[in-house]
């Protein structure tokens, strides 16, 4: 159930670090004389995007620990 919620901790920490990368660099964009790429966000940069969902993956996974440990520890 430890690992469960480290996954899950781990997970949230990484969801909030992919948005803050994904704000850091659209507002530094923002700045830029290029107005197109800050309106279309092209190209696309897919490390927040990657960091987002490995956190997700991250949740779920500490979730599945996290039931499994407390049914074995039930029943155990």
């Amino acid at each position: 159930m430890g690992m469960g919620g480290l996954f899950v901790i781990l997970g949230l920490a990484t969801i909030f670090w992919g948005k803050r990368e994904e704000k850091g660099y659209y507002n530094s964009i923002s700045t830029h004389h290029d107005a197109r790429e800050f309106l279309e966000h092209l190209p696309e940069r897919p490390e927040p995007g990657a960091l987002k969902i490995g956190g997700r993956i991250a949740i779920i996974i500490g979730l599945l620990m996290a039931v499994m440990g407390g049914a074995f520890w039930l029943w155990g």
